[in-house]
């Protein structure tokens, strides 16, 4: 204070001899002051309005979206992106199941037994064929992990060549968390399975699935959207696997009935994934599998806008911002809704995303800083992987990725999770804006929910590229109020469900010091002196970005 008054003095002085009256010049106001709760708002009001019926990938209300997000990156001095533009068109194949014609059929000696589709069981279509059909003998892998790295395995002595495997999702809690995540991924799992002879897939719930993911829900929305996938440039349909002639989601109470008089009963099977102990063995039944799919083929953007750096050498590399823009368009109907708005997941993220452009393109950036709206993450990180392999700048110009994906603000946030950070020099920049907005960082607090591999950013890890993932964390200032309690029941009640809309509470304190400690973590990068780097040793930096 006495340093304050001082100084105030000084000045009243320094007026008092001096003729002129004019006022000092204050210091000039940050550009990442210019992010406010009306200017997010703004674009939360129109993105998450049920005019664009929950954007739905491919649809009028997503290419209204699309129009939206490219106008505001005109609106801001962004130079287009795109391959057209300011969009990449990602050219997609849609497959819906025939829900007239899904067959799961169980045979034992003693007979046959026809499960029900949706009460005892759901599938999906098939990507490329319109008609698939296949019976084998089933073998019980238990997660369908092979992480030698880690000491585990679940194919230790068994045959899988012809077999129709049935496995749980998710991963054993014996291995780390995002390494758990890569392991726990589908694709990562299926690629293990069919190169070991696999023709068939059968997904189980474990107890956390059925806990988190009751079956009426499951049920309900069984064949009323379409699957898609991105078509490569050779025409062929992106991470399909034609050696799995079926697949299907069984109910916990069928599964304990297919498990009936096998080797092993299905509750000894989830005790045995709860403590990470495999158990594979075949089940000494088969299993048909049938069904039909009508196939068809459409396109829905990318928008992309760019900054361009202002370093001779390092403005032709690439900090990459994304955020996706889809949701799931309309869906089963609670309590008289059936309009799927994606207010949090992920209109959020993109109007987060919207405003860190808005404030980059007003500072002085030596990397060039490249934003992104994505399209069909709800379908499998579609837009992403797309862009992923097919970059419209050289590859090898992208140094990060920055991703927001539904960050809630339910409270007044406490901490915040940097999904990624560890594995790259980008944990000291992460560290840094984190601290500077006045947030603390803590490790995933739920492990179980494989989010690393659930979100766009992951992309770009398979692809080699360091990335981050900054979510809001479950600790908060006030006192008061059970943090925990409240992500849980948004999670239980409000995620991909017709309730996430305007009509949820948002802590705009929290979402505005969130959205500048993302622009921080760009400026940071942009402006560094060293590309980002995996740590020596990394397990996806090795895997992913062999040196």
């Amino acid at each position: 204070m006495k340093n304050l008054l001082a100084a105030a003095c000084a000045i009243l002085a320094c007026v008092a001899c001096n003729d002129s009256t004019e006022t000092p010049p204050m210091a000039a106001a940050s550009p990442l002051d210019e992010i406010t709760r009306d200017s997010i708002y703004a674009h939360l009001e129109f993105l998450a309005d049920d005019a664009l019926e929950g954007r739905q990938t491919g649809s009028p209300g997503h290419a209204e979206a699309a129009q939206y997000v490219a106008d505001r990156f005109a609106e801001f001095g962004l130079e287009p992106g795109g391959s057209d533009g300011w969009y990449q068109p990602v050219p997609l194949q849609s497959y819906h199941i025939d829900n007239d014609s899904p067959v799961f059929i169980v045979h034992r000696e003693s007979g046959d037994t026809s499960l029900a589709y949706r009460d005892d069981y759901t599938m999906r279509g098939d990507r490329v064929r319109d008609n698939t059909t296949v019976r084998a003998e089933v073998v019980y892998i238990g997660y369908g992990v092979h992480a030698p790295e880690f000491g585990y395995s679940d194919y230790e002595g068994i045959d899988l060549e012809g077999k129709i495997v049935a496995a749980f999702r998710g991963g054993p809690a014996a291995l780390p968390g995002e390494e758990r995540a890569y392991h726990a991924s589908t694709r990562t799992k299926i690629t293990a399975a069919v190169a070991r002879g696999a023709v068939g897939w059968i997904a189980l719930r474990s107890r956390h699935s059925q806990k988190s993911y009751p079956w009426d829900r499951a049920k309900k929305a069984a064949g009323l959207n379409p699957g898609m996938t991105w078509i490569d440039a050779s025409g062929a349909a992106a991470n399909y696997f034609p050696e799995l002639l079926g697949s299907a989601y069984l109910s916990e109470h069928a599964a304990a009935d297919l498990f009936e008089g096998t080797p092993i009963s299905f509750e000894a099977a989830l005790d045995s994934i709860d403590a990470s102990q495999p158990s594979s063995v075949p089940l000494g039944i088969e299993v048909t599998l049938s069904r039909k799919t009508d196939l068809d083929q459409l396109s829905s953007p990318n928008v992309i806008g760019v900054i361009r750096g202002t370093d001779p050498e390092l403005s032709n590399e690439y900090v990459v911002y994304t955020a996706h823009l889809d949701h799931i368009g309309r869906g089963v109907e609670v309590d008289g809704d059936d309009l799927y708005n994606g207010m949090y997941d992920n209109a959020m993220g993109t109007a987060l995303m919207i405003e860190t452009a808005r404030a980059l393109a007003a500072m002085p950036l030596r990397r060039s800083v490249m934003f992104i709206a994505l399209t069909g993450e709800e379908k499998g990180l579609l837009g992403s992987d797309y862009f992923a392999h097919y970059p419209t700048v050289p590859s090898d110009s992208i140094v990060a990725n920055v991703n927001m994906d539904m960050p809630l603000f339910l409270y007044p946030l406490a901490d915040v999770v940097a999904f990624g950070a560890e594995h790259s020099s980008l944990q000291a920049i992460v560290a840094a804006a984190a601290n500077a907005e006045g947030f603390a960082l803590t490790p995933d607090p739920i492990p179980e929910e494989n989010l690393f591999i659930r979100s766009d950013q992951y992309s770009f890890v398979r692809q080699g590229v360091p990335a981050i993932y900054l979510s809001p964390g479950r600790s908060t200032t006030d006192p008061e109020i059970d943090a925990e309690a409240i992500s849980t029941d948004h999670l239980r009640n409000h995620y991909h469900r017709p309730s996430d809309d305007l009509s949820r509470p948002i802590d705009w304190d929290s979402a505005v010091r969130f959205a500048r400690a993302n622009a921080r973590i760009g400026l940071g990068i942009a402006n560094d002196d060293a590309r980002p780097s995996w740590n020596e040793g990394d397990f996806f930096g090795d895997k992913f970005a062999p040196r």
